[in-house]
């Protein structure tokens, strides 16, 4: 999105920034504050929620900000903007209401969380920007339908792996190559790991051990597939994906199923492939003359075409995302086409009743992803609903995980949205144990 530098150029020429609100202040929150503050003309930051404040506080102190004011109302919050200084709150709920505030900012990775800070900047008007893909993973295409009814747009981020794809297939589809498959390309994937196995990693890259098991075990990776998938109407090939090993990315267009691709197009993944870490698109030409060009360009004799790029810069891009929903209404990557695929909870080691599911990324549960029709009809249990639910019998290892096996945690925003969602999208409903859903 080249454009976005120079409109961010004339905003901060105007004295007009964009000015943005962030939820969450861990280290991709931290790493956002830095480069908006540092490297992102016609954009500030103007405050930060927290569960924790001195967390808040560190990252606007490691952007470099002098003066930080706490506040814990509207007028204090209101004040702060008014005078240019920085500021910190426990309560989102302030964000989200503030007037003068163009987007806010979601970096909490956390479903039922991140649910309600979403609904309450979209029913204020907000643009809401997240890199919480198991939140938008989970009710991402309902989260859409109340964004577009309030006008306001709703998408997760550039930089990371579904932003880039979605770049990707829109530059792809530009030229006039049909995307038939958007992938990842992970250097590891073992559906067991956990906190434990990965403690060392973590440690050395700064991460949460169940964040970086989360990485491992290919739960991340499912949910980053189904957002792609639920922009672009591809499919899950099959449950869990296919997932070839190879040792180049430009190796990768034999090695899945070409009818799949060329019937309905398919989401999946490679490992091991060089260059990584990045993401690819499988693109189809048919017409004889264009696709003689295309072998003059390098790419092969086709019909199909490899595209890639070899990075996905996180923090670095998130900005241009917000850029990109406050001045152009263009989200980088949003449900445009619907409930198309869902991640499943699997048992990563038998399960017993009575025990209490916890959290994604660690010992209990990986997702899978699976074709949100046969989720609904088969009443598969999303992952990102899962932590907090009591098993009521035994599961063994790498089952997935249906709702007659659990009892859902009462009172919780995400279930009565994913209902809404299942009846918003014409899934069945019969085997859904929420009850009574709304429609928007």
């Amino acid at each position: 999105m080249i454009i976005v530098d120079s409109a961010l150029r004339q905003r901060d020429a105007d004295s007009n920034p964009i000015r943005v609100a962030m939820v969450g202040a861990g280290a991709m929150g931290r790493g956002i504050a830095l480069q908006i503050a540092t490297a992102v003309p016609g954009m500030e930051l103007v405050a930060i929620a927290n569960r924790h404040p001195e967390n808040a506080e560190r990252a606007y102190r490691e952007a470099g900000a002098g003066e930080v004011q706490r506040v814990s109302d509207e007028e204090g919050l209101a004040a702060a903007m008014e005078q240019g200084i920085p500021a910190v709150t426990d309560d989102p709920a302030l964000l989200c209401s503030a007037e003068g505030v163009d987007a806010i900012l979601e970096v909490t990775g956390a479903v039922e969380f991140g649910v309600r800070v979403a609904l309450d900047a979209i029913a204020h008007r907000k643009h809401v920007v997240t890199m919480n893909a198991e939140m938008q993973g989970t009710v991402g295409p309902i989260l859409k339908a109340y964004a577009d009814r309030a006008g306001v747009v709703l998408t997760d981020s550039d930089g990371d792996q579904p932003g880039v794809m979605m770049n990707l297939y829109r530059f792809v589809r530009g030229i006039g190559v049909r995307p038939v498959l958007l992938g990842n390309m992970k250097g590891l994937h073992d559906p067991y790991r956990n906190p434990t196995t990965q403690e060392d990693f973590a440690r050395r890259h700064h991460l949460t051990p169940h964040m970086a098991a989360s990485f491992a075990d290919g739960t991340k990776m499912s949910f980053e597939m189904t957002l792609v998938a639920n922009a672009t109407g591809l499919r899950a090939g099959r449950r869990g994906l296919y997932g070839p090993s190879c040792a180049s990315v430009n190796d990768a267009a034999s090695l899945f199923p070409l009818d799949q691709m060329l019937e309905t197009g398919i989401i999946d993944y490679i490992v091991g492939a060089q260059p990584a870490p990045g993401v690819f698109a499988l693109g189809h030409h048919h017409d004889p003359e264009q696709r003689r060009w295309l072998q003059l360009y390098k790419l092969g004799d086709g019909p199909l075409y490899t595209f890639y790029t070899p990075y996905h810069l996180c923090h670095l891009e998130a900005p241009t995302t917000i850029a990109r929903a406050v001045l152009f209404a263009d989200a980088a990557v949003a449900a445009d086409a619907g409930h198309i695929v869902d991640v499943v909870a699997t048992a990563k080691r038998d399960l017993l009743a009575g025990e209490t599911i916890d959290g994604i990324g660690w010992y209990m549960t990986y997702g899978l992803c699976e074709n949100a029709e046969v989720v609904a009809d088969d009443a598969l249990l999303p992952i990102g609903l899962a932590e907090g639910c009591r098993l009521l019998r035994n599961v063994p290892k790498d089952q997935v995980l249906t709702y007659a096996d659990v009892d859902l945690p009462e009172g919780r925003v995400c279930d009565r949205l994913r209902a809404e969602q299942v009846s918003f999208f014409s899934r069945s409903v019969a085997h859904y144990p929420i009850g009574e859903t709304s429609s928007l």
